[in-house]
C-alpha cells in the first residue's frame, strides 16, 4: 500500500505496480464517495481494477497501522462502491474482514470450453455446481470441479483470454467444494501472461455466494496457492445480501516512497 497518494496520477501508478511485480499494488487517496473513510486505488501490472478482496483487507490494515489503532472499521472507497472493512491486531499479526458488494449472476458457461482452457476435460465438472459468471465487485469465472483435478492444471493463454474477456472477468477460479470448505486455484493475466494466484479474495466472495445459491452452505473456508507453495486460507459467510471475506494480514515490510520532483 501507498499511502497520501492523492498526487499520484494514473502513468505513475501503473509504473509502480510494474516495479514492484506484484499481483496488486494499492494507492490510498482522500475519499470522494460519500460516506467513505479512504478512497482504494488497485492496480495489477497491467491496469487498475474496480475492486479486489486481499489489496483491500491489507489496504485497510495499512491504514489503521498508519493512525496508530490496534481496531478498526473502515468504509473503503472502491469503483465497485463502498465496502465496509474490520480490521484488529497487533504488531505485525493481523485479522481482516469485508462485506463485497452483494452478488450478481451472469451466464452460466460451456464447461468443456471453461475446463479445456486450463487442459481439463469436461468430465472434471460438476454437474450441480455449474461454471459462471459471478461478481460481488468484480465478475470472475467460478468453476467447481471434481477431487483431484486441480492437480492437472495447465492453462493455455489464448483459451483462458477467450474465457475471461467476453465477461470482463479477473480471474478463472477452480474449485473443489467439499461442503463447508474448498481447494481452489485462480489463474489471470499479468504483464507476462497468465499468472497463477495464490489468494483471491474477490473471486471467494462469488464461490461462497454460488454455493450458497446452489447447496444453501452459509459458511466456507477456502485454500489456494498450496500447489504453487504458497497456501493461503480465506474465510467467507454470507451475511444478509452479501458475503462476508477475511482472513489474516501478515505485515512483511515497510518503507517510503519518494517520487521524483519533475517541477
Amino acid at each position: 500500500m501507498v499511502g497520501d497518494a492523492d498526487a499520484v496520477d494514473e502513468a505513475t501508478m501503473l509504473r509502480f505496480a510494474r516495479e514492484t511485480r506484484l499481483s496488486e499494488t494499492t494507492f490510498v487517496q482522500t475519499a470522494t464517495a460519500e460516506g467513505a473513510d479512504y478512497r482504494n486505488r488497485i492496480w495489477t501490472t497491467v491496469a487498475e481494477m474496480p475492486f479486489a478482496g486481499h489489496p483491500s483487507l491489507g489496504t485497510a490494515v495499512a491504514v489503521a497501522r498508519a493512525q496508530g489503532l490496534g481496531e478498526a472499521r473502515y468504509r473503503q472507497q472502491t469503483p465497485a462502491g463502498v465496502q465496509p472493512v474490520d480490521v484488529r491486531g497487533d504488531a505485525d499479526r493481523w485479522r481482516a474482514s469485508m462485506l463485497q458488494e452483494p452478488a450478481r449472476f451472469g451466464p452460466e458457461l460451456d464447461p468443456a470450453a471453461v475446463l479445456g482452457a486450463v487442459g481439463l476435460g469436461p468430465e472434471a465438472a460438476v454437474d450441480e455446481l455449474p461454471a459462471q459468471v459471478v461478481s460481488t465487485g468484480v465478475p470472475h469465472v467460478i468453476a467447481p470441479v471434481r477431487a483431484g483435478a486441480l492437480a492437472d492444471v495447465r492453462p493455455s493463454p489464448d483459451r483462458l483470454r477467450a474465457v475471461l474477456e467476453p465477461h470482463d472477468a479477473i480471474v478463472l477460479l477452480l474449485a473443489v467444494i467439499h461442503r463447508e470448505s474448498a481447494d481452489s486455484r485462480g489463474f489471470f493475466f499479468g504483464a507476462d501472461g497468465v499468472v497463477e494466484d495464490p489468494a483471491t479474495g474477490s473471486a471467494a466472495g462469488p464461490l461462497m455466494a454460488l454455493v450458497h445459491a446452489r447447496l444453501g452452505v452459509e459458511r466456507l473456508t477456502v485454500d489456494q496457492g498450496v500447489a504453487m507453495g504458497r497456501p493461503s486460507r480465506l474465510e467467507c459467510a454470507v451475511e444478509g445480501d452479501r458475503v462476508r471475506v477475511g482472513g489474516d494480514v501478515v505485515v512483511v515490510a515497510d518503507g517510503t516512497v519518494r517520487l521524483p520532483d519533475n517541477g
